[in-house]
């Protein structure tokens, strides 16, 4: 059965999109069909995250019916598909959840998983993706301020009634001011399921247009990266790189 999830953050800078895609390419390295949504049509930049050329159809052209679908996808070399948004100013708009429901009912015969980046922060936009998805994970940072935009995303989520899988606590420095676990459990009242901590890694492989688990398959980051797709796959991980990782490591050196 294919699940439909959406990455979400109460706040902007949390590294949403960068665990977004690093959780396609980590699924699709445990043999998972996956298709990412870019559904951020304001300040959208999933494709840049992945390489996608600039002169390609976009959601918003297929929204506007400018274009298919099938024109909008574009695979990635490790095997995931993308439907990338827009970067430029003058196709900036806010979808509506029969909207993405209308392209997510197009898609879900050919996923084990389809993940939906969606814009930061509690706008219109961000509550669309929010709808549209039948569960949400939550990205957030081990402080306050970004704690507290995450509170209102759940009860928005409980609200609209898309299950919560859990909150991923992402750029952790391990220093001792930031939140525990179970400080950030009691506060938002749902479980931690991945702590990632903050990595140049993580910068290097966003400068190269690539997930740092295909980038640097061994660094903290991919493997805490990888074991939350893990996680979520329902499989047992192992600590070391699979073939595919090892592969795509060796050609981009």
């Amino acid at each position: 059965m294919v699940r439909v999830i959406v990455v979400s953050s109460g706040k902007g800078g949390v590294g949403k999109t960068t665990a977004v895609s690093n959780l396609a390419a980590a699924l699709a390295g445990f043999g998972k069909k996956v298709v990412v949504i870019d559904a951020n049509l304001t300040t959208s930049n999933l494709g840049l995250h992945f390489g996608v050329p600039l002169n390609r159809p976009t959601l918003q052209d297929v929204l506007k019916r400018k274009a298919r679908l099938e024109q909008a996808i574009w695979t990635h070399p490790a095997g995931f598909k993308v439907i990338p948004a827009d970067i430029s100013v003058s196709k900036v708009m806010s979808a509506k959840p029969n909207q993405l429901l209308s392209v997510l009912n197009r898609i879900l015969s050919d996923a084990d998983f389809v993940l939906i980046d969606s814009a930061a922060g509690l706008c219109q936009e961000a509550l669309a993706a929010l709808k549209a998805a039948d569960e949400v994970l939550v990205v957030t940072n081990p402080e306050l301020p970004a704690l507290t935009d995450a509170l209102k995303l759940i009860k928005f989520a409980e609200e609209y009634g898309t299950k919560n899988i859990g909150v991923v606590l992402n750029r952790v420095n391990g220093k001792s001011h930031e939140w525990s676990d179970e400080e950030v459990e009691k506060f938002l009242g749902a479980p931690v399921i991945a702590r990632v901590s903050e990595d140049v890694a993580v910068q290097r492989a966003i400068a190269e247009k690539m997930p740092v688990v295909l980038h640097n398959p061994g660094s903290r980051a991919a493997r805490e990266f990888k074991e939350l797709a893990a996680r979520l796959a329902g499989i047992k991980f192992s600590s070391g790189p699979s073939w595919l990782y090892r592969l795509w490591g060796w050609l981009v050196r």
